[in-house]
């Protein structure tokens, strides 16, 4: 059975990689100099029927107009922006990324803004680095974040 030509736009975490490696044959992009790229994928081109690219990796209308073998861009990331869908619709190029996968994190990390904001974090932290507490060590009062319970209840359940 022939190996799946897989075209990877970016490194990607060496697990994934090595577990794509023993199934597909890998051609990575960014060990072709950009110089010779078009060259790069001129030659695979008849091989590559899948491009894994990362969020920040572009894959327009020429990238995908040069493959005449590809049949599905899997995205690592969460949106298509980057994309050019129309050009995947009129050759019928399958596109999926990975939706939701950062969601958690997202809401994590806005829990910690609302919290260092609330109880002035950051602003202590440069206070007491900058060695102003020596000069004056009145530093303000934040907000208590115990008085929000029901703010962080309702914005955990969005």
């Amino acid at each position: 059975m022939e190996s799946l030509g897989v075209l990877l736009t970016n490194p990607m975490d060496s697990y994934l990689e090595t577990e794509l490696s023993r199934r597909c044959n890998l051609f990575r992009l960014w060990e072709s100099s950009p110089e010779k790229r078009n060259d790069f994928l001129r030659t695979f081109a008849g091989e590559i029927r899948a491009i894994v690219p990362s969020g920040a990796s572009a894959v327009d209308g020429d990238l995908i107009d040069g493959l005449p073998a590809l049949e599905i861009i899997a995205s690592f990331g969460v949106g298509f922006d980057k994309i050019d869908i129309d050009k995947c619709r009129e050759k019928g190029i399958r596109v999926t990324n990975t939706p939701g996968v950062l969601t958690d994190d997202v809401a994590d990390l806005a829990i910690g803004l609302a919290i260092c904001t609330m109880r002035r974090i950051c602003d202590a932290d440069r206070f007491a680095r900058s060695g102003s507490w020596k000069i004056n060590n009145n530093y303000p009062l934040a907000s208590k974040v115990s008085d929000k319970v029901d703010f962080f209840r309702t914005l955990c359940q969005i």
